[in-house]
């Protein structure tokens, strides 16, 4: 029998840094189910109408493991809320990506965010870490995410299309995300549908910027007024 070489990886059983890196890996996956499984218990019931039990139940998973990598239903509430908003601001993004016009592509952030109660489900977030402040710390993660990622990505198709932005990408996106919290926290609250909180949105939230046709007949209407301008003067 020939002799293993010296060079031959150790056995996965006897390598403690490969031990570590599955037991991460599996930590990883059991928090993500415990998430998948949270997330539609915590929109439908709310935070106090789920139990602990249901969710463990959903994800075929023991109670203790829920607070073992949580602590508490409220810390698991706020990660789902938070997770939520960010395959949110995701989607909205890729649906925003084939606008070829500043007010599609408004329109397309629009209509995506108003179609979701992610944004409400974030807000039920907010609301219970002024009572928790040991959470806060991973909403403000989120909301600066969320804003570094959307002005990154409207940036981009700013300088693609040759956009004239009316505003620098961080105020835009700063601005678009409290607009959407304030308009779908006040229309759900009035019983409003998706469409009328989308009108709402795009009524508040006006021109973003300037496309590049645009720019141009700007341009030359400027120049015709001054081309006027100095016609008179002479």
């Amino acid at each position: 029998m020939a002799e293993k070489s010296v060079h031959e990886p150790l056995e996965a059983a006897g390598d403690p840094k490969h031990a570590a890196r599955a037991t991460r890996s599996a930590g990883r996956k059991m928090r993500s189910l415990l998430l998948d499984a949270a997330s539609p218990l915590f929109r439908e019931r709310g935070l106090s109408g789920t139990a602990i039990t249901d969710i463990a139940a959903a994800a075929d998973a023991f109670p203790s493991q829920i607070t073992y990598y949580f602590r508490t239903k409220e810390a698991l509430f706020v990660e789902c809320a938070c997770r939520e908003l960010l395959y949110l601001a995701r989607a909205t993004e890729q649906a925003a990506l084939k606008a070829r016009t500043p007010r599609d592509y408004t329109r397309a952030l629009a209509e995506t965010v108003t179609a979701s109660d992610s944004v409400a489900f974030f807000a039920e977030a907010l609301t219970l870490t002024r009572r928790r402040q040991d959470l806060a710390p991973l909403v403000e993660r989120t909301i600066e995410r969320l804003h570094g990622e959307g002005a990154r990505a409207y940036a981009s198709q700013v300088a693609r299309h040759g956009w004239r932005s009316l505003r620098a990408p961080d105020e835009s996106s700063r601005r678009f995300w409290a607009v959407a919290i304030g308009v779908i926290l006040e229309g759900y609250a009035m019983g409003r549908s998706p469409d009328e909180l989308c009108a709402e949105m795009l009524r508040v939230l006006g021109e973003q910027a300037k496309s590049a046709s645009d720019t141009a007949r700007l341009r030359l209407v400027d120049e015709r007024d001054a081309s006027g301008n100095s016609n008179e003067e002479g």
